[in-house]
Formats: structure tokens, sequence, C-alpha cells
């Protein structure tokens, strides 16, 4: 019972985590649409009907009853335009009313509003700030967190602390899963090492943490070596002997090096048998910055291969295979996550504390990237719509033509009603999954 309560907690702190983050990235859009003298009609987190709203001034802030998004209503978004000629097409009609549903509902944003405050007639800059607002408020949200995450809690490493030592060598072909009799004893075991010693000294070098240890440790075969360790607050000194053995290849992202015979290569290296103890190593500020830059690149990642990936989770969702953990999830998922990190007994409070701040981290980088996509409804497409602007209104300076005006962008309202379909089959598929077939990060 206890394990389901934390559950539940852990998803009680993702959604408060993302209201909160949905509602400052509102913020990020309202700020400088107030401080621009756009007209703000509504400040609305979520969508659906209203559960609490309340005006102030000329704004209704409120909540509504979905809490998977939200949004500032700001009069002006479309400038006024000619009305769709008819046609005889189904199609067409259907398109054409959806540009004219865009502009009356800006027109009728305007109403008792001067035609200065429209969001249209501000210049291009300010709308690409209004519009920016959003996301970066998103990567400022997850450089906070990621500063916490990285300078206060710290990064699993290595330790030189000594978590595991192995009584007996066994080649790297072996099957055998415990030491038998007639195994040779590992040099780690006769030299006397015990878990729980801190390495002070290896081969003379003074250590911080374990990853000098290994590279001598590799290439000392047959050579004795001078470890000073710590133990119950006294140094002890010891002299381990390294022995060759085999041990398969991996590269530095941990993926089997395969040979030429198409098998799995095989070096011959020195071995201790002693393993370094994991644990949370604060990182300085430099860290965070790179950490940020690798964490946006593997979401732009997910997003350029979107159509793959969501073909990978059709086909996981609808038939035997196993979901990519690297690939995307709703947010329906990542509260799930949230809840098996919260309840899980595997794993330390303070790391389901770390895990928790990380998977908020990673949602606003999402948050971020995604809302860059230069399409409608997206932030990313009224930007681009305002760079197009500014592109053509140049044009026309340097060929010293008539300004042609703020670009109509309710002429996009076709692509938009596309664009926001896929999105909520994507959304559709991505929550399927999540519930009956969901990605397993903690086995």
């Amino acid at each position: 019972m206890e394990n389901v309560w934390l559950f539940v907690l852990g998803v009680v702190i993702f959604v408060v985590g993302l209201a909160v983050s949905i509602a400052l990235h509102e913020m990020g859009h309202l700020i400088p649409a107030k401080l621009f003298g756009v007209r703000v009609r509504q400040y609305m987190i979520g969508f659906g009907p209203t559960l609490f709203s309340r005006t102030k001034g000329e704004t209704e802030y409120g909540v509504k009853a979905i809490p998977l998004g939200g949004y500032i209503s700001m009069s002006g978004m479309f400038p006024p335009g000619k009305t769709p000629a008819l046609s005889n097409s189904k199609a067409r009609r259907f398109m054409g009313k959806l540009v004219q549903d865009a502009r009356e509902a800006s027109d009728e944003s305007m109403t008792d509003t001067p035609a200065n405050r429209a969001f249209y007639n501000l210049p291009v800059y300010k709308r690409i700030i209004i519009m920016l607002g959003g996301p970066f408020m998103n990567l400022v949200i997850a450089f906070v967190l990621f500063s916490i995450l990285l300078m206060g809690f710290g990064q699993i490493q290595s330790t030189n602390t000594v978590a595991s030592v192995s009584q007996c060598v066994l080649a790297a072909t072996s099957t055998q899963t415990a030491c038998a009799a007639g195994d040779p004893v590992s040099p780690g075991a006769a030299a006397g090492v015990l878990p729980g010693d801190t390495l002070v000294s290896f081969d003379g070098k003074a250590l911080t943490d374990w990853n000098p240890t290994t590279a001598i440790i590799r290439e000392s075969a047959g050579r004795a070596i001078s470890v000073i360790v710590l133990r119950d607050g006294a140094e002890v000194a010891l002299t381990i002997t390294p022995v060759a053995t085999e041990r398969l290849e991996y590269t530095t992202e941990g993926a089997p090096v395969v040979g030429a015979d198409g098998k799995q290569a095989v070096s011959t290296v020195g071995f201790v048998g002693i393993g370094p103890k994991p644990d949370f190593v604060p990182q300085p500020f430099t860290a965070v910055l790179p950490a940020m830059g690798e964490n946006i690149a593997g979401v732009a990642t997910v997003i350029a291969n979107l159509p793959e990936r969501l073909g990978g989770v059709a086909d996981a969702a609808f038939g035997s295979g196993e979901r990519d953990a690297n690939g995307p999830i709703s947010v329906v998922g990542v509260g799930r996550v949230a809840g098996e990190i919260a309840s899980t007994d595997v794993i330390p409070v303070q790391s389901k504390v770390a895990s928790l701040i990380g998977v908020l981290a990673s949602l606003n980088i999402a948050l971020f990237v995604f809302n860059l996509i230069p399409l409608l409804p997206l932030d990313g497409g009224h930007i681009a719509g305002a760079l197009w602007e500014a592109i053509r209104r140049g044009w026309a300076r340097l060929r010293q033509k008539a300004d042609p005006g703020p670009f109509d962008t309710a002429k996009l309202m076709p692509l938009t009603f596309v664009v926001v379909i896929l999105l909520m089959g994507m959304s559709a598929l991505l929550i399927y999954a999540d519930i009956f077939k969901p990605v397993k990060f903690l086995g």
C-alpha cells in the first residue's frame, strides 16, 4: 500500500511540475506582450472547460480542466484580409472557412481595442520576443533544475571507494556465475583489499576518483603495484599484482566491439578484481550548459526522426516488440515514470529526488525544443511567420516597391488544421502505448 501512495506522490509531483512549467511558459509570453502594449484578454493554464478564473484589469486569468498545455489570447493575432473566394470544391470551401473563422475571431478580439494594441501591428522583433518568451522560460527553468541536479546532487560516478572484491579470476568467455574450488584467487582478494576500503594512492599516484586505476591495472599485468587504502580511519599499505586475463571489448559508449569474425572482440589485459562504489559527485557550474546541450540535441534527434520513431511505437503498442527507452513518450508516460521512480525500492531517496528533478528538467527541454518547430499553432510557427514578413518587407524596400504590409498568417490555417490533427493522432498513439505498453526504465 505504501508503494501505491508513493507512486501517486510521484505522479502528483510531476503534474504540479508540469503545471508550473506551463504557467511560466505562458508567463514568458504574457509579460513581454503587456510590456509592448498588446491587449491580452486571457491567460489560461490547460484546455477545455474552465475550472476557475478571475479577471484582473483587462485580462482573465484561469485554470482549465485538461492540464496538457496553456495559452494567452492576444488581440489582433491575424491582420484583416480578404474574404476567401467561393469555390465549388468542398475541400476548398472548408479550408476557406478555417481562414475566415480565424480572421473573424481575430477581428472580434479587437472590439474596443485600438489598432496600435494589436499583435499583428507590432514590429517584427517585438512579435518574435513575445513568441520566444515561452520557450525561453522553459530554458530558464531547465537551467535552474540542471544546476540544482548537477551542482547540488551531482552525477553518479565511480568513486575511489571499493564496493566489491572478486574472489577468483574468470575468463571473459566463462559462463560461471560463482567461483569454483580450483579457480585462481583474484589479485585484489589475495592482496587483502576489502569492500569499503578507500583508495588513497595507486602505484604512487594520489587518487580523488577511480578513473586513473583502470588504465594502470589494464597495462600492469605481472607488475607489483603499491596501494594505500584508508580502512577504519587508518591508512593500510598493500601490494597488488594484476594478472593477465581476457576481457570483452566495448566502445566508449558501451557498445560491443565486433571483430572480423563477427564475434565480440576479446583483449588480454591486467585484472585485479575490485569494483568501485558509484555515488553522487557534485559537478562544477561549467557542467550545466554542456548537459543541457546534450539534452537539447537528444530531443532534437527524436523530433527529427519522429515518423520512424512513431512507427516503432505503433509496432510495440500493437505488436510483441518492446518500446525504445530513447523514443518519444507522452505526458502520461512521463507521469508514470515519475510514479515508478517515487515508488521503487531499488534506489535510495537521494537518487529518487535527483531523478524526479531530472525528469522535470528534461520535460522543460522538450517543451523548449518542441515549441520552436516552425509550424503553427506552435510558437515557432508564429516566429517563422514574423521572419517571413521581415524578409518580404526588406525585399520590397530593396526593390523600392510598396510595403506589402503584415504577413497574413491566417492563410496558414489549413496547414495549422493538418498539424493539429497530426499532433492529436500522435498524442493518442503515445498515450495508448504508455498505458498498455509502457517504456521500461526500472526493469
